[in-house]
């Protein structure tokens, strides 16, 4: 029994799927506590979209997918910035057009030069198949953002929490923002590899989310937001060997779980805890 639960560890392909999944998950869900709490969860599905560009580009040059990526995501960002400046339009509207604009463009430029790239793993992800260098780029990319995180982490805190106090205190706003968004690009960057473009929304979104419901702190926040990232998957890739499945799919499916549980268990913000809140007010009211 031992022997076959420790079997996807013999396999060297499969130590580095689980050994990446879990550095990621940890560093997605370190920055959906950030996402959660700004409302910017449409935000990262634009970005996650938007580096296909990036990525078929960079395949061509022959230059690294995560600097080809990083770029279209930077650009993207940059667009979203540009026309709210210039037009009266919702973010939301903005941030639609801008990253189905920059995904049709990476279509259009897979279909009319024919490369290497499979589409299938973009939209999906090919982490069993990741390659030495790009478990380096990986590793630095998570290094950086985890960094930027632990030492900035209070100023990103308050800026998301009330960007006008951030201000009147002095805080460099502006600076705050091109932070998280380039934490972000990079994240999804880092993420493209694992669960693919598809999925990356909800690696930058769920473990927060479930966070926020567990939590009144936003340190508590971040540390359970961290754990279950890199739990969820590391469990996920794990698991994906004895199901023969997809790892990104095994991976949300486990963070959509626990959701849901901390959703209708969670102590003071689940479904049963309110439910028991309002039926003792009623009491008290009756009396």
């Amino acid at each position: 029994m031992i022997s076959d639960l420790l079997m996807p560890f013999q396999y060297e392909y499969m130590q580095k799927a689980i050994f990446v999944s879990a550095l990621v998950g940890a560093v997605c869900g370190l920055l959906s506590c950030f996402l959660t709490l700004k409302g910017w969860s449409l935000m990262g599905d634009a970005l996650s979209h938007a580096i296909i560009p990036g990525v078929v580009v960079a395949y061509g040059l022959g230059i690294p997918i995560a600097l080809g990526a990083f770029v279209a995501g930077t650009l993207a960002t940059g667009a979203i910035g540009w026309i709210k400046e210039m037009v009266a339009i919702r973010d939301d509207a903005i941030i639609g057009v801008v990253f189905s604009t920059f995904f049709a463009i990476g279509l259009l430029l897979i279909s009319l030069y024919p490369s290497p790239i499979n589409l299938k793993m973009i939209v999906f992800g090919n982490i069993l198949g990741i390659s030495d260098q790009d478990i380096v780029q990986l590793l630095a990319i998570s290094a950086l953002c985890l960094a930027t995180i632990f030492i900035f982490w209070k100023d990103l805190f308050l800026w998301c929490f009330d960007p006008i106090q951030a201000q009147v205190l002095g805080f460099p706003v502006r600076l705050l923002k091109f932070m998280l968004l380039t934490l972000l690009t990079l994240t999804a960057v880092a993420a493209l590899q694992t669960v693919g473009v598809c999925l990356v929304v909800a690696m930058l979104i769920t473990p927060g989310a479930t966070a926020y419901l567990l939590s009144d702190r936003f340190g508590t926040m971040m540390i359970i937001a961290l754990f279950l990232g890199s739990l969820t998957s590391f469990c996920g890739a794990y698991l994906s060997y004895f199901f023969d499945g997809s790892v990104g799919g095994s991976i949300v499916v486990l963070q959509t779980s626990l959701f849901l549980i901390a959703w209708i268990f969670a102590p003071k913000h689940g479904i049963l805890a309110m439910k028991g809140f309002k039926m003792k007010s009623l009491r008290l009211e009756f009396k």
